[in-house]
């Protein structure tokens, strides 16, 4: 088993990229998780926020997951989103990551019912007891409707019930307190992953363990530099890397924001880009998003050349 201390640095959450039919595109795919191997990333989440996961039937996740796990061959650890409303499904997902060789899982709080933090706190210890592999909790309030308490996130790191986890909180207090809070019980292999990706360098000056960064799939590289700036405490070099990477960011808004919303934005630009850049053979996302226009297309374009990334469409 790999053990908690490997989930550190550049873990890009992976998309999931599909054919115009809607597969899942198995060679684009291998080609994507060869990208981000280059780019010299720390490890690869799949089935997360940007890899579809909600929108995929179990057939695909099963599909897309053993292709990362064949294709990343060991180099880095896999983790694996195993998000679904309530525990006994959860579990069902549990069981497929580990079967199809995860290293590890991700999982949310319950979602669409109405729960308290008594009931997450029963999910996630439920969870952690039937799965044979290391656990994160993903703190994505925008998505489940509820904060991770910090005292619960910090009980469970003692107990051992939780690996790490992943913030898409967008409360930077919180991280930060969440941080001391795990310092002050001496929980040094406790992983503490940022998806706020405008501001990993911030992130890592305040003890971030590593980064979930969507924008990581289009360029891994420049995530990896800042990583290593940040390792060296050269933080004008993070800073000047996370602000040209911030204007890469604008590509989600190639759409425009008063009529697209954030799944088609975040998802539709990074594939739009990964298209653009000669490693998926198609940009198409699931229903109900849609794919990117002509003249969106052109946006994202124009911030890649902007960025310094070499377009081969």
């Amino acid at each position: 088993m790999t053990t908690p201390s490997t989930y550190t640095g550049v873990i890009p959450p992976v998309v999931t990229p599909l054919t115009d039919d809607g597969d899942v595109d198995r060679a684009s795919l291998e080609r994507l998780v060869q990208h981000l191997l280059d780019g010299g990333v720390d490890g690869l989440f799949a089935l997360g926020s940007s890899g579809e996961t909600v929108f995929l039937t179990d057939a695909q996740r099963d599909t897309a997951l053993e292709v990362i796990v064949g294709a990343a061959g060991g180099a880095v650890p896999v983790l694996a989103g195993c998000i679904e409303p309530a525990t006994p499904r959860v579990l069902e997902r549990v069981h497929a990551a580990e079967r199809l060789g995860a290293d590890a899982i991700v999982v949310t709080a319950p979602f669409y019912a109405i729960v308290g933090p008594h009931e997450i706190e029963r999910h996630l210890r439920a969870v952690s007891a039937a799965s044979t592999v290391p656990m994160f909790a993903y703190d994505i309030p925008v998505c489940v409707g509820r904060k991770l308490p910090l005292e619960l996130l910090l009980r469970l790191a003692a107990d051992g019930i939780l690996a790490g986890v992943k913030d898409s909180s967008g409360d930077d207090v919180a991280f930060r307190q969440l941080r001391i809070g795990l310092d002050d019980q001496g929980d040094t292999g406790f992983s503490l992953l940022t998806g706020h990706e405008l501001v990993v360098d911030g992130m890592l000056l305040a003890g971030a363990s590593g980064s979930v960064p969507g924008l990581g799939n289009v360029d891994p590289a420049g995530y990896v530099r800042l990583h290593s700036y940040a390792d060296k405490q050269d933080w004008s070099a993070a800073r000047a890397e996370q602000e040209r990477l911030a204007r890469l960011f604008r590509i989600v808004d190639a759409p425009d924001p008063a009529t697209t919303a954030g799944a088609t934005r975040g998802v539709g630009a990074f594939k739009t880009a990964l298209h653009l850049l000669g490693v998926i053979d198609s940009p198409a996302v699931s229903l109900p998003m849609r794919g990117f226009d002509v003249i969106e297309t052109a946006r994202v374009r124009e911030q890649l050349e902007l960025a310094g990334l070499t377009i081969r469409r």
